[in-house]
């Protein structure tokens, strides 16, 4: 095995780089060490040494955008964490590390059972639908287009409560369709998954994606593909899609007559007679049983629940907390679980000014002297700076446990906000999503903390929150740095930088 000089390298002064996980046409990717987090896996993507051209770095930062974007937006689409230069001027970003299954390998050798298919591809539909219902880029709702779906660029994970998370890679070539830009007329993606109008290099919109999961279905129905060329070139890839009717379900698969007309709908030449939207899609899926004697599947959606926001917008200022510019940590009870989130209280005419900040968060732990975690969010945008909203949590208290587990189970926290004077009603309310890497650690950090002991437990505890405090004066200019060179338009909502 050849020697990589990469492992073993510092990048940021902050990722440890140690094995190379993936490789494409746009780059290479390694798993690193966050040293920083205690040494949570994180993956850093670098653009090819051989595309550092201006227009493949804009590429390459489009890519950090929409993915920084929508990892913030759906739990099904990988999260972007952080983004920079090396020392050598080649672009990079850092990405939850998530381990797991492609799509690929889970369907190499059978099809999946029904069950199995409708639990990994309703995942699929939540990320591709948020895709599709689009981001704010530039100021402009903008839809995105993936153009590479495909059984490789989805991944399997484990969950502690579905059994099984999907996750969708790779959108590296993904499009974003506004209406004051024509979209570029050349061919991108993979022969076998493309649609007719894209392997022509014509305007795609999501019934694009549409087409390419259609086929994905049917490769996971089946094992086979829908259609197979003559030969393997683009020419005999091009007949296939545009003149070669898709291969009949097989009855020994005694799949519902329902989802055979599904797949067959998605795999229509022509898009006006595929489904217009994943919404529809969805739709027909909840009405599929996976047997005569089980009710329709149904998958939960990411832990930002509207459900969950419903809740919090009931809330109102507690009467122990007073009326002025404060942040403080708060658990709101449902009838299931709690929601963690962080009241903030801010004059009005401010309030409305972060509604549309990025997001920025931070996690920092400091078990001696005395466990406590600096919990830091950031709102942040150009016209109006910074407003940070920084809490401690004592984690040899019942309610600092009490915090930590509840973001660590739930995967994200409401930033729940009020407008002085006006206590008795929220005025709006920001979600923020966390790393499942970030969630595993904050298991770790509860558990360390109730086997620590000190002998003077006010003045330790008086230590840990004073040199939490001098971390946090030394990471404001290093977050400030990095949110000012975030380039215009840059995501509403992206986890840590450092």
């Amino acid at each position: 095995m050849s020697y990589d000089p990469n492992k073993g390298r510092l990048l940021a002064n902050r990722y440890e780089l140690q094995e190379l996980v993936g490789e494409g046409a746009m780059g290479r990717v390694y798993s690193a060490k966050d040293t920083l987090l205690g040494g949570v896996t994180v993956a850093v993507k670098f653009l090819s040494q051989t595309l550092l051209n201006q227009k493949m770095r804009d590429r390459f930062e489009r890519e950090v955008i929409i993915c920084a974007l929508l990892g913030e937006k759906s739990n099904h689409i990988v999260r972007v964490i952080d983004y920079g230069d090396d020392e050598h001027n080649i672009p990079f970003y850092v990405m939850e590390f998530l381990s797991g299954e492609s799509l690929s390998d889970i369907i190499r050798f059978e099809p999946l059972p029904l069950k199995r298919f409708l639990h990994i591809t309703r995942q699929i539909c939540l990320g591709l639908e948020s895709a599709h219902e689009g981001i704010i880029f530039k100021g402009q709702l903008s839809s995105i287009i993936h153009r590479d779906i495909k059984p490789s660029n989805i991944l399997v994970t484990s969950d502690r409560t579905l059994n099984e998370w999907v996750k969708i890679l790779d959108f590296g070539i993904a499009k974003l369709i506004q209406s004051s830009e024509a979209q570029t007329h050349s061919f991108m993606g993979t022969l076998a998954y493309c649609s007719p109008e894209q392997m022509e290099g014509k305007e795609l919109d999501i019934r694009s994606d549409i087409y390419s999961l259609g086929v994905m279905m049917y490769e996971m129905l089946t094992c086979e593909m829908a259609l197979m060329p003559e030969t393997s070139s683009f020419g005999g890839w091009y007949i296939a899609h545009h003149e070669t009717a898709p291969k009949k379900l097989s009855p020994d698969f005694n799949l519902p007559p329902t989802l055979e007309k599904l797949v067959m709908q998605c795999l229509a030449k022509d898009p006006e007679q595929r489904p217009q939207n994943i919404s529809q899609i969805l739709q027909v899926l909840e009405t599929i049983q996976p047997d005569r004697t089980q009710n329709p599947i149904s998958i939960a959606k990411p832990k930002s629940l509207p459900c969950h926001d419903e809740i919090c917008a009931q809330a109102s200022w507690p009467q122990d907390k007073p009326q002025q510019e404060i942040v403080f940590p708060r658990l709101i009870p449902t009838k299931q679980t709690v929601i963690p989130t962080l009241f903030v209280m801010l004059e009005y005419q401010d309030l409305l000014k972060r509604i549309s900040s990025t997001r920025y968060k931070h996690f920092l732990f400091l078990p001696e002297p005395h466990p406590m975690v600096l919990w830091l969010t950031v709102l942040y945008s150009r016209q109006h700076g910074p407003r940070w909203l920084p809490c401690y949590l004592d984690l040899k208290q019942p309610q600092g446990q009490q915090i930590i587990h509840a973001l660590a189970d739930t995967g994200s926290y409401g930033i729940v906000m009020f407008a002085l004077g006006k206590p008795q009603k929220c005025q709006k309310i920001l979600t923020s999503n966390i790393a499942s890497q970030q969630c595993k650690l904050f298991k770790e950090w509860a558990k360390d903390s109730l086997s620590i002991h000190s002998n003077d437990p006010k003045t330790s505890k008086k230590t840990s929150k004073k040199r939490l405090k001098e971390e946090y004066q030394q990471l404001k200019p290093k977050i400030m740095r990095k949110l000012e060179a975030a380039p215009t338009g840059y995501p509403s909502s992206i986890s840590g930088f450092f």
